[in-house]
């Protein structure tokens, strides 16, 4: 079964799907799911009553459009470009996170989103 998603951040509308870890299952089950989003370079995180460890395969580098979840913080996380850990062109958290799904179409329609906007994710 895929399972799709819709972000909503302010007037950003996105589609994304999740993968298969164990951590996207548990926001699946969680949503829907509404916080305040902070911005931290070309990343939006908040914060989800979701906690799950960091799995194996966490990454300290991620792809542009890749979703995350960042145990310390229990924050769910979009990556859509560069961070101030970043080097170079690559897309670097603050620390690893587990990837567990990708947006669909173009990630740089979040670089409008400003940090205290309500975003919501739900069941597509």
């Amino acid at each position: 079964m895929e399972r799709r998603i819709r972000i909503a951040a302010g007037s950003v509308r996105a589609e994304a799907s999740l993968n298969a870890s164990a951590t996207a299952g548990l926001l699946w089950d969680a949503l829907p799911l509404e916080a305040a989003g902070e911005t931290w370079g070309d990343e939006i995180y908040f914060g989800i009553p979701l906690r799950a460890e960091l799995e194996k395969d966490a990454q300290e580098v991620v792809q542009i459009g890749d979703l995350g979840y960042w145990p310390p913080g229990h924050a769910f996380c979009i990556f859509f470009g560069p961070t101030p850990s970043s080097r170079g062109d690559e897309i670097r958290p603050y620390s690893p996170v587990n990837v567990i799904g990708k947006l669909a179409g173009d990630p740089a329609v979040f670089k409008k989103v400003r940090s205290g906007t309500k975003v919501r994710l739900e069941r597509a």
